[in-house]
């Protein structure tokens, strides 16, 4: 090998940069005994250069090589104690990922050489593995970051008008009939003009899109001829996942954005800080277990050959170390700095605010995110819960942060499947969980409202299966949500039976009515508004085949009705404040009227008593938001909004229910503005309403009372 050109170079930035000239490369480790870079041939396949970083400047290892340019391959390995039961699993015989690459070439391939121990010793990670990981091991790329941005900027799209779109790269590109073979499950394939098209028409404000970190697929799946579809098994937080990316590179990504960004649509990623892809003690050694285990890692309490697990992936990331918290910060600057991603949604995010094993919302990550001058401006959701004791935390993240709301999920399955008892839940649902968000000046948006997302049934599914069908996951069906308030009218699975098609439709309407006209931040699930299917399969993690992809080719007439449907939903969602209000409902009087901001009806019109909130036996719910309530709302520029006055009729019960149409002054005319149990066609058109007014069985109504003059 040629002899290259080191400088001493700069412990800052992390990672490898370069500027123009040359690369600078700098590794945080504070336990490491020597630190090698090894540089690459172009395939990745043979090892040009080992050159021993001798610089060490507080705890980062680093040199500058002028001869480095954009596109070399390269990766570490770092020299120390193998030493488990102190927390130390040095091996240098293993090739370790730059934590901070911002590229990955090449997979990860299989292979008992990727653990640091001899798998199948009796001593189990006590026993010390001599093989090279080289060849088997995906490499870093130094990149070019430039990128011409023009005048892109965040459409900032204000909280309370935002309805979050989630997809998946791969399974909304795959079957697309306008996206090229060449670009289906990749980021140019999102950035084809009809997927552009699609997505500003359908009307949603943001995309959230599944995990696309760079992730491994779990050497148990692949071993069984499945892929880790959904992508939660991180193992870069900075490079993308090389399979989402085509011949464009990272530049395709950036085209996705700015493609969005002129349409007014922001994109939130999906992310995931509270593990990575090395699993247990028994997982492969590929980044930060080699680098410095003992400091990235949360091992438990006087154990530190094991390691804290609350998501039930073997591992989680030790937030209180300062480098490792550094490492998830500047992860997420440099999404939204350099990707100029609008906002994140943090899986598990209970895990990222455990201190001593206790959820806290003045945890190190919390207090770092809340005080960032950028971070904290972005759209920041949390998925409250993880899988360890006291991990269920819906409502405690601090002020700032919206999150998903699985009660509002299951409240609004119970009630449409005809379960008795749900009236006072749904009330509070509906008017935007006050109950569990409207303190320390939270607002209605903090509750991230959605009926189905991508762990569960789809919309379809939820209303034509009563039980899961996960065996191609080849878990003896034993895997995913087994009570998940599913109902299938009937018959189980695809029927020709028109009337329990007809059913089935109906109830798709009532959920995504319900969903899109209740206060809060509504979510979809891609593909249900148009009855995408994964014929019955509610954990479809590992199914990267037509199973998991959206159905694009096989759109039917009801399925395009029930887009239209959607599409006219979300219209009258975005042209009417009084469904996306920024402030509570409180049940007062609006002040300077004698007109209550929300009334609960009872079917003769006048407004619920304590008693009938207990009627068990009650399945219908009606109730009057007041347009004048509109007045608490101010334009950006001060102006109040007042809007028209609507009545919501809801009867999950088996039997009409004739309600009462209240009085409401200065209306000009009454009409019907939604009615499910009419074909998706004719339920959004609308026509006079007159009282008393028969409420169809399993089905919603919406009254408009429009104010002012004819």
């Amino acid at each position: 090998m040629n002899e290259r050109r080191v400088w001493p170079g700069l412990p800052y930035p992390l990672g490898a940069t370069w500027d123009g000239s040359g690369t600078n490369f700098a590794l945080f480790s504070a336990h490491a005994e020597k630190v090698e870079l090894c540089l690459f041939d172009n395939d990745g396949k043979q090892e040009l250069h080992r050159i021993q970083l001798f610089e060490y400047t507080n705890e980062i290892w680093h040199c500058y090589l002028p001869d480095v340019r954009a596109g070399q391959l390269y990766a570490y390995r770092v020299y120390g104690p193998y030493d488990p039961e102190n927390g130390h699993r040095f091996n240098h015989h293993k090739l370790l990922l730059d934590p901070y690459a911002k590229r990955l070439r090449g997979a990860l391939e299989w292979h008992d050489a990727l653990f640091g121990y001899v798998v199948g010793h009796d001593r189990e990670d006590l026993s010390f593995d001599k093989r090279d990981s080289a060849p088997y091991m995906p490499k870093c790329e130094v990149i070019e970051a430039a990128f011409t941005w023009g005048r892109d900027r965040s459409p900032e799209r204000s909280w309370h008008e935002s309805i979050f779109y989630e997809m998946h790269v791969r399974g909304f590109t795959m079957r697309h009939p306008d996206v090229a073979d060449a670009t289906r499950g990749t980021f140019g394939g999102l950035a084809t003009y009809e997927v552009i098209s699609y997505l500003k028409n359908l009307g949603i404000t943001a995309v959230e899109l599944l995990p696309i970190h760079a992730f491994l697929h779990d050497r148990n799946l692949v071993e069984r001829g499945l892929r880790n579809y959904w992508g939660y098994n991180s193992i870069g937080f900075f490079a993308p996942h090389p399979e989402y990316m085509g011949s464009g590179g990272l530049n395709e990504f950036k085209t996705f954005v700015r493609l969005l960004h002129e349409e007014n649509i922001e994109v939130i990623l999906d992310v995931v800080y509270n593990h990575t892809a090395e699993g247990n003690h028994l997982g492969p050694t590929l980044s930060l277990r080699g680098i410095d285990n003992k400091s990235y890692y949360y091992k438990m309490e006087g154990k530190p050959r094991y390691y804290n697990d609350y998501t039930g992936t073997g591992n989680a990331l030790e937030l209180r170390h300062p480098y490792v918290l550094r490492m998830v910060t500047d992860s997420l600057r440099y999404w939204v700095e350099e990707m100029r991603v609008d906002g994140f949604r943090f899986d598990l995010a209970t895990t990222l605010a455990r201190v001593d094993g206790e959820f806290d919302e003045h945890s190190s990550f919390l207090d770092s995110v809340a005080q960032d001058p950028l971070l904290s401006t972005v759209k920041l959701i949390a998925e409250p819960w993880d899988t360890g004791q006291g991990g269920y935390q819906v409502g405690n993240f601090p002020p700032g942060w919206a999150e998903w709301n699985d009660r509002y999920r299951d409240t609004l399955r119970r009630f449409w499947k005809g379960d008795s008892g749900q009236l006072p839940e749904l009330a509070s649902r509906l008017a935007g969980s006050s109950d569990i968000y409207d303190q320390r000046g939270r607002r209605p948006w903090s509750s991230v409202n959605f009926v189905t997302a991508h762990d569960g049934f789809t919309l379809h599914d939820l209303v034509s299966y009563n039980e899961k069908h996960n065996d191609a996951n080849q878990e003896n069906n034993h895997d995913g949500n087994g009570n998940s308030f599913s109902h299938n009218f009937g018959v189980e699975g695809p029927t020709n039976d028109p009337a329990v098609q007809g059913q089935r439709m109906q109830q798709k309407r009532n959920l995504l009515a319900s969903l899109l006209l209740s206060q809060g931040l509504p979510m979809l699930l891609a593909g249900d508004e148009f009855g995408n299917t994964q014929m019955g399969n509610n954990n479809a993690y590992c199914q990267d085949n037509e199973t998991a992809w959206l159905n694009w080719p096989e759109i039917d007439a009801m399925g395009e009705s029930l887009l239209s449907f959607t599409k006219t939903l979300i219209q009258l969602r975005n042209r009417h404040i009084v469904f996306h209000r920024h402030r509570f409902f409180h049940g007062k009087e609006i002040p300077g009227t004698k007109t209550k901001d929300i009334i609960w009806l009872t079917a003769d019109g006048k407004e619920m008593d304590e008693d009938e909130w207990d009627d068990d036996s009650v399945k219908s719910l009606a109730l009057l938001i007041s347009g004048k309530a509109g007045q608490y709302h101010l334009t950006e520029h001060g102006e109040r909004e007042t809007d028209d006055t609507f009545m919501l009729m809801m009867n999950a019960g088996d039997e009409a229910v004739e309600y009462i149409l209240p009085e409401v002054k200065n209306v000009s005319s009454v009409s019907v503005a939604v009615d499910t149990s009419l074909s998706s066609r004719d339920s959004l058109t609308e026509q006079p309403a007159t009282s008393p007014f028969s409420l169809k069985p399993s089905s919603l109504v919406l009254i408009r009372y429009r104010i002012g003059k004819a």
